[in-house]
């Protein structure tokens, strides 16, 4: 599976060249099929022949094909009250293969599971000073963390088919798969992930967080069309969508919007350059302008030494939104500010893209109805080549489980375009 879901979410097989073979002709027709159920679930076969053109004979040998595979069931009779022999519903196999995500932040780790429905089974999360410790410990305690959430998906009778990692960094797209070229915020430079990791089970394929949060947002938010995501952190990533398909650019490094110069000889960024928008809005930023910095140890090591939490230990940002929720000036005027910077970043994009809506999403989607105003007064005053409602920006309903869901989405949405990925070679 592809690491940035472009394969998984074009799902297209007929783009290669010279004649398809019979294979090639019964793959697409699995994938038609596959396809067809995931958009509308239950089906009968007489619905998905209707629905795809293909013969009932056909749909029949495609469906039984896929049956065995485990990635449909049959289940009851329909009781639809049309004349003739009631139809079989079919349905997804939420007990079959499944997608695991995985995503290493600055402060924590995190696994997921998802079912061939799209639904969570497995969730876990793990508090982890990532940031400057070697590639080597991080990794080596994401696998641990990754088996723990495949031993509970096969309890629950699921099989992880596909691993998926989201990181805060750039992923070349000329590159193999797992190497990360640079991710500033966790001191790594040119890291493969297959060399470091230890197993059990397969090396993940790598991603950048952004790109698969705004993947998430495509296929289980509010995204759609045409849109910026925003995931802001630690750093701050952005991913651009352009009619429903990720564009990663020509090396797959799109989307640095932390990195876009909102004060041309302001502070120096992480990446050495100056005036970028990290040093005003990104997280580290926010704790420093609002005074509490040194409370960080405290949040970063729950008393109960490290291990599996919930996001509401170890978690800074749910601190900033106590505060301010609480009313505490420095907070608030932090928060502000970052927004007016997020503002000024982001009405460049939308003179550049035109895009139909901007997504806040990541750690900032807990904090937006602080960040927003001042957000919409910078791009009310900025944008004025074009309309621009105050709707189209908007707080991404996943939050910070966009990237880890996006990741564990690429294998399920793989499999709804390419079911015979499972059991047949790549294609040539």
């Amino acid at each position: 599976m592809a690491a940035d879901g472009q394969q998984a979410a074009d799902g297209d097989l007929t783009a290669r060249r010279g004649p398809a073979s019979q294979q090639d002709m019964r793959r697409q027709n699995l994938a038609l099929v596959m396809r067809t159920v995931a958009a509308a679930h239950p089906l009968s076969r007489a619905d998905v022949a209707g629905r795809t053109g293909l013969t009932r004979t056909a749909v029949s040998s495609l469906v039984d094909e896929l049956i065995g595979g485990g990635l449909l069931l049959e289940g009851e009779l329909e009781r639809s009250g049309r004349v003739g022999r009631p139809g079989r519903a079919l349905v997804l196999n939420g007990d079959g293969p499944a997608g695991l995500g995985l995503e290493i932040g600055v402060e924590h780790l995190s696994a997921c599971v998802l079912d061939l429905r799209g639904e969570v089974r497995v969730e876990l999360h793990r508090p982890a000073p990532n940031a400057g410790r070697p590639a080597e410990q991080t990794i080596a305690e994401l696998a641990e963390l990754a088996a723990l959430a495949e031993r509970e998906a096969v309890a629950l009778g699921l099989r992880v088919v596909g691993r998926v990692l989201a990181v805060p960094g750039s992923v070349p797209l000329d590159n193999p798969a797992s190497r990360v070229e640079h991710a500033p915020n966790l001191g790594w430079h040119r890291v493969d992930v297959t060399e470091l990791w230890p197993g059990p089970g397969s090396a993940p394929s790598v991603g950048n967080e952004a790109n698969l949060g705004a993947l998430a947002e495509l296929w289980q938010g509010t995204g759609s069309g045409t849109f910026v995501h925003i995931s802001a952190g630690e750093g701050i990533g952005g991913a651009l969508v352009l009619d429903g398909r990720l564009f990663p650019g020509v090396q797959g490094f799109a989307g640095e919007l932390g990195h876009l110069t909102v004060r041309p000889d302001g502070r120096t960024c992480s990446c050495g350059a100056r005036g970028c928008l990290e040093p005003y809005a990104g997280l580290a930023a926010v704790l420093r302008s609002a005074g509490f910095t040194d409370e960080l140890d405290e949040l970063a090591e729950p008393d109960g030494g490290p291990g599996l939490t919930s996001r509401q230990e170890c978690d800074p940002i749910a601190e900033l939104a106590r505060r301010a929720e609480a009313g505490d000036p420095d907070t608030r005027r932090a928060l502000q500010h970052a927004g007016t910077a997020l503002g000024t970043a982001l009405a460049a994009a939308v003179n550049l893209v035109d895009p139909d809506s901007l997504v806040l999403g990541g750690g900032y989607a807990d904090l937006a109805q602080w960040l927003l105003p001042a957000m919409r007064t910078e791009l009310a005053a900025l944008i004025r080549v074009r309309p621009w409602p105050e709707e189209a920006l908007r707080a991404s309903p996943l939050g910070r489980r966009g990237p880890v869901l996006g990741a564990a989405l690429v294998t399920v949405r793989g499999l709804h375009t390419d079911p015979a990925g499972l059991w047949l070679p790549e294609p040539a």
